[in-house]
């Protein structure tokens, strides 16, 4: 036995001279890290008018770094506009998506409205450098290829907001005001107190918290991690997330009967939901390089229209931005949700409150 316990072939591994340790163990570990590193590598990109990609149907400008945006018009001639707004979607959006005000406070007040499909979304080329700066830098060029002049209205809504927030930061000489519906929030803006931001970020959904968490400090693996069915994921994307607002929930359970909801996913994510769903949630929910609440004020009129139940923004730190800003005018909505533009008579609203003759508040 004695013989046994130090023969060399039972103690080579121990005195295995540590070079030849690492040679045998470096395949093995690169092995692992390329495994993980296909698991976590989003699918190619569908480019619109590529070979397999989807069809391009709108139309388009063409940006200074070769990228195009997919536009939609609307309203008045241009040329006999009184107003000029562009238009900046959602979530689940697209360049058809607009105010929704009445032909004929449209045509009162002289308004011409652009949509456009924001990068990666739709038929508008994905941006691989994302942030928001170049949301704000896209709406700028996108106004200067249509002639919308020296400047313009900008309107954001629920996520699009971040390139009006981008705007006021970067490109606040182009605008000749802005408005802000149901702007999503990053818990993780320093001038929320933090006791304030922890109460409301816990309060989500765990599958909420998750994915936002990951955005922010993980967002090389936020496609991995949305894709996989055993993991807490948003709720947002799956349309499971309580909405305490009756229309808010008629109008999902509507889009869910008739298809029509699918359709605007598909639509949106034609060119993977990477480039529209997932990288929209790193730029949002990431780490920005200001913190919307230090803004100076401009000098134009900025208003923030916010139902008081919103299921998916919360109202109280909505309601602390407005107060930290005091030259936001802030329209709190009762008995409101989420989804601004189905509020009957709102988009009327919101023209007369930004372009004159208000309505009663």
């Amino acid at each position: 036995m004695e013989m046994l316990s130090t023969s060399p072939k039972f103690i080579t591994g121990v005195h295995m001279p540590r070079g030849r340790r690492l040679r045998m163990v470096s395949p093995l570990a690169r092995s692992i890290s390329n495994l993980i590193s296909r698991a976590i590598k989003p699918p190619p990109t569908k480019i619109c008018g590529s070979d397999g990609g989807p069809p391009v149907t709108a139309n388009r400008v063409r940006l200074s770094d070769g990228r195009h945006l997919a536009y939609h018009e609307s309203g008045v001639n241009k040329a006999d506009a009184k107003y000029k707004i562009v238009f900046s979607h959602g979530f689940v959006g697209s360049r058809f998506d607009s105010l929704r005000a009445s032909p004929e406070v449209i045509e009162e007040l002289g308004v011409y409205m652009v949509g456009f499909d924001r990068a990666g979304y739709g038929e508008s080329d994905p941006n691989p450098n994302r942030d928001v700066r170049t949301a704000a830098l896209d709406v700028e060029e996108l106004a200067d290829s249509l002639g919308l002049g020296p400047k313009f209205y900008l309107v954001g809504f629920s996520i699009g907001n971040s390139a009006v927030w981008g705007a006021l930061k970067y490109i606040p000489e182009r605008l000749a005001g802005a408005v802000l519906m149901a702007p999503v929030i990053n818990y993780r803006w320093p001038g929320f107190p933090p006791e304030l931001a922890s109460e409301t970020y816990n309060k989500q959904d765990m599958g909420d918290q998750w994915a936002l968490r990951v955005a922010y400090y993980a967002p090389s693996i936020l496609h991995w991690w949305m894709e996989q069915s055993w993991l807490p994921t948003s709720t947002v994307i799956k349309g499971t997330t309580t909405l305490p607002n009756k229309l808010d929930e008629e109008i999902r359970r509507s889009r869910m009967a008739d298809g029509s909801g699918q359709k605007r996913v598909n639509q949106a994510t034609q060119q993977g939901k990477y480039e529209s769903f997932y990288r929209e949630m790193k730029v949002m929910f990431g780490k920005w390089d200001f913190d919307p609440m230090d803004l100076p004020e401009p000098p134009f009129p900025v208003h923030l229209f916010q139902g008081d139940e919103d299921g998916l923004v919360p109202v109280t730190l909505q309601r602390y931005i407005a107060d930290k800003l005091s030259w936001i005018k802030y329209h709190e909505l009762p008995s409101t949700g989420h989804y601004l533009s189905s509020v009957p008579g709102l988009g009327d609203k919101v023209l007369r409150t930004v372009f004159g003759n208000p309505s009663s508040e």
